[in-house]
């Protein structure tokens, strides 16, 4: 199969998953078309919204349409690195009498985990998570492991209660593609979900996709073709965010103490080629950095005391700086 047949195939395959999807989850479609997104580019994604929006079902109804495993982590104050990973146990051997060790595999191990509220455990727990996310395996008693393909992490923070809670630092919130946030529906949303919800009977969903060919689109948006104008734009965006750059505006300068990195300009122009892709074009245009410059900047960019001072949040500057 050519390219050109394979990205609209994907395109085809992309509205057949959103179609599923919207059986069961009520409007996000930013949020869904976000996800997608981030999956098919190999990032990973932080959620952010505050409880009952449905962020696991809607999670756990991406791994059912795509048929890949799915596990989902509570983070808690006391959850361990081995909780995460696995852990070694001893078993007798009973053809032999010998005891030996033998690893048992832990949540982790699956196509899509979903962490959730990983701000509640502590940062050694916090660290063996990223430690999979970008390495994707997991080293234990002195052995690797691989981790399934294809591989995503989703992990929620609930933006409402911050006491007893450990913030990830900017270096590991820097390990996720997209920063997704929730918001409340619309009122003729929630009335379809209330209707919906309260009924009786379950809905079956179809398998669009699998495994090897979810690994296939991944590769397909590697080879996309990418203009030299469009990776400048991308790069001149994000160095518009450092405030010691020389040509960042002024209010950078006002309000941010540091800007993104580079890892930004490769998650915008994966987050382009992903999007056109989808969209059934061939290579990315500036709007489609422009779509994903939100979603991958925000996390990003670290506001100092006058942003706090003067109300100014870091949705507020990427579009600022997108005008």
């Amino acid at each position: 199969m050519t390219d050109v047949e394979s990205v609209k195939n994907l395109q085809q395959s992309y509205h057949r998953v959103r179609g599923q999807i919207g059986r069961v989850i009520v409007g996000q479609d930013a949020v869904v078309e976000q996800l997608l997104i981030s999956l098919l580019a190999r990032g990973h994604c932080l959620l952010v919204g505050v409880p009952g929006l449905a962020k696991t079902l809607l999670i756990r109804t991406l791994a059912d349409v795509l048929n890949l495993s799915f596990n989902r982590v509570q983070f808690t104050p006391d959850l361990m690195p081995s909780d995460i990973t696995g852990t070694e146990i001893i078993e007798e051997d009973r053809s032999t009498g010998e005891k030996v060790f033998r690893f048992v595999k832990g949540p982790i191990f699956a196509n899509i985990v979903l962490a959730d509220e990983v701000n509640r455990t502590p940062p050694k727990t916090q660290a063996a998570l990223l430690e999979s996310m970008q390495e994707h395996r997991v080293t234990a008693a002195g052995r690797t492991y691989t981790l399934p393909e294809p591989f995503f992490v989703l992990a929620t923070q609930n933006p409402i209660e911050q006491e007893g809670t450990y913030p990830l630092p900017e270096a590991q919130l820097d390990r996720f593609m997209f920063n997704v946030w929730l918001d409340y529906p619309s009122f003729a949303e929630e009335v379809q979900i209330v209707k919906q919800t309260t009924a009786g009977g379950s809905i079956t969903l179809e398998k669009v996709l699998d495994g090897e060919e979810i690994i296939a689109a991944q590769q397909l948006i590697r080879r996309v073709p990418v203009a030299d104008n469009v990776v400048e734009y991308a790069v001149r965006l994000v160095a518009n965010t450092r405030p010691k750059s020389g040509n960042a505006p002024k209010f950078i300068a006002d309000f941010l103490s540091y800007g993104a990195g580079p890892r930004a300009s490769q998650y915008l122009i994966l987050g382009a080629k992903t999007r056109a892709v989808l969209q059934g074009r061939f290579t990315p245009e500036i709007e489609d950095v422009r779509a994903v410059a939100l979603p991958v900047l925000r996390h990003r960019i670290v506001t100092n005391f006058n942003a706090e001072s003067d109300s100014v949040t870091p949705q507020e500057i990427v579009r600022r700086l997108l005008e």
